[in-house]
């Protein structure tokens, strides 16, 4: 603990930075159980339009048998439609604009779905599982490509851990506030509730800008105060040709792709054992309760030791191999509590570990590779990969269960290939600095 309270007193702006990402993933983990209820649903009519349902059912098939299958194609979609509108606005408007434009538009969308589920608007389950999994990705993402103006290697290597830990604490309280609120409140008044938090993470954008301006004069950055420029497809471009976001790449899709395989069968275990959108909501506020329980111990214990210690290698590395032990069990007891356990390593380890370590990368790369070809990867790479695996786990479910968990091993495997891909394509980015520095803001000169 002394190591925490070292960081809080000598870097000021990660207590800004430790509210950002507890209130973001806090308002966030308000909306998952919800999302993940709609998506566990058996009642078609509660999550799709009836037009949808009825042109299915013309063409001999029922949206009830594919409900994911459709919902993360839907996504994927919008994802691909919406990445060159994110590449638009990175290229046009400056930092101090783009930020809190992003998170308007969000907690407006929250508004509008507040409405809509009062309204009991047809499809508006498909809409919002939709809009939520777009929101997740993107909001995220600007988060830690603003962390990396405001923090370099050294500093991010000390602090992420710990601001990985705000956010876990945020996500852990989410699920709470859902299962006390789901009751009294109804679904529709949570989404105010995220909205509210949203609303902080403006007023904690607006705060940090001073250190990010600090950092990029004290080191001879380019300024972040005007537009990047450059063309909305950048992104694409650069994750193909830079080889370490190729290898983040590489990495994520192997990783998204052994998640999604867990993510399916849970889904099947709620809707057979839960079947009312309420229990199913506090089903999976339990599961998200355990993983961010889990991951925030990491974070305090670990992940900074780790980072300091022994650099990115190690916490990219373990998460692979721990899951490919878990599919491994998986197989040889293929148990629905095993399967829960296999779910709560998997998701922790991400975060407490693989994301902490990614995002340091960043630090040591420039602005259009944090903002555009980091976007690609976390949000089409992401949800491509989501696409193309729930269409998998259909398949080779059919051939059973342990089929499933053998193709989960395979994603594992490659995931870890993919974790020491970047391990070594690293070594090529610019190198940290060997003091940490003060990043003591300027208000006159950051004014």
């Amino acid at each position: 603990m002394s190591g925490l309270r070292k960081a809080l007193t000598s870097t000021p702006p990660l207590w800004w930075s430790l509210l950002y990402f507890f209130c973001l993933l806090c308002g966030y983990y308000v909306l998952r159980p919800v999302r993940d209820a709609m998506g566990a649903s058996a009642d078609a009519a509660t999550v799709f339009p009836h037009a949808w349902i009825d042109w299915a059912r013309g063409h001999g098939w029922e949206l009830k048998d594919f409900v994911l299958q459709v919902l993360f194609t839907c996504t994927f979609v919008a994802m691909l439609a919406l990445q060159p509108v994110y590449g638009a606005l990175v290229a046009r408007f400056p930092r101090r604009a783009l930020l809190p434009m992003v998170y308007g538009v969000f907690i407006l969308c929250l508004f509008g779905f507040h409405w809509a589920f009062h309204a009991q608007v047809p499809g508006r389950g498909m809409a919002f599982f939709v809009w939520t999994a777009i929101f997740n990705l993107f909001a995220v993402t600007v988060f830690w490509s603003y962390m990396a103006d405001v923090f370099d290697d050294r500093q991010a290597r000390r602090v992420y851990g710990y601001i990985g830990a705000g956010g876990t604490a945020g996500a852990v309280l989410g699920p709470m506030l859902t299962q006390w609120l789901v009751q009294p409140l109804g679904v529709a008044n949570l989404l105010l509730v995220s909205a509210a938090f949203l609303s902080v993470c403006v007023l904690c954008v607006v705060r940090l800008r001073p250190w990010a301006i600090a950092r990029e004069r004290a080191q001879g950055l380019v300024s972040g105060e005007g537009a990047m420029g450059g063309s909305v497809w950048a992104g694409l471009r650069l994750v193909w040709q830079r080889p370490a976001l190729r290898a983040m790449a590489i990495t994520l899709f192997f990783s998204v792709g052994a998640a999604t395989l867990l993510y399916n069968q849970q889904s099947a275990i709620a809707r057979e054992f839960y079947p009312s959108a309420e229990a199913a909501t506090r089903y999976f506020a339990r599961i998200d309760s355990a993983v961010n329980l889990l991951a925030i111990l990491t974070q305090l214990l670990l992940t900074r030791w780790l980072l300091n210690r022994y650099g990115v290698a190690p916490a990219l590395l373990m998460p692979g191999l721990i899951l490919l032990l878990g599919f491994a069990a998986l197989m040889a007891s293929p148990l629905p509590m095993m399967v829960a356990v296999v779910q709560v390593l998997q998701r922790s380890s991400e975060f407490a570990l693989s994301k902490p370590a990614r995002e340091t990368l960043y630090t040591r790369m420039d602005r259009p590779s944090r903002y555009k070809g980091k976007a690609v990867i976390d949000t089409a790479v992401f949800r491509g990969t989501d696409l193309a695996f729930v269409w998998i786990h259909k398949a080779v479910a059919l051939l059973g269960t342990q089929a499933v968990f053998a193709a989960g091993a395979l994603a594992a495997a490659g995931m870890t290939a993919g974790a020491w891909s970047i391990v070594r394509a690293q070594r090529s980015l610019p190198g940290a600095t060997d003091s940490v520095p003060s990043i003591e803001p300027n208000p006159r000169g950051a004014a």
